[in-house]
């Protein structure tokens, strides 16, 4: 789980303008069915504060089926539950 926390591990989903949609979701869904690990980034100003960050996270915990194993600022991982 070190590879959570290393910043050369890229995002590999940005939330931003379109905000978050089943199409985000289901990318989400479709890279942790080919890798344990998805990094996700929020753009900035797509939520304001540190509550609304921790509320996107958990909506996509529950959506994608996966677990938040790291987050800082905009940044988040979500590790497939096995």
């Amino acid at each position: 789980m070190d590879l959570a926390r290393n910043p050369d591990f890229k995002a590999t989903v940005r939330l931003g303008r379109n905000g978050l949609t089943e199409s985000i979701i289901e990318e989400i869904r479709v890279q942790l069915s080919a890798r344990s690990l998805v990094k996700i980034r929020l753009n900035r100003g797509f939520a304001d504060g540190g509550e609304a960050r921790s509320e996107i996270f958990t909506h996509l915990e529950e959506q994608a089926g996966a677990r938040c194993i790291f987050s800082r600022g905009n940044v988040a991982v979500l590790w497939k539950r096995t």
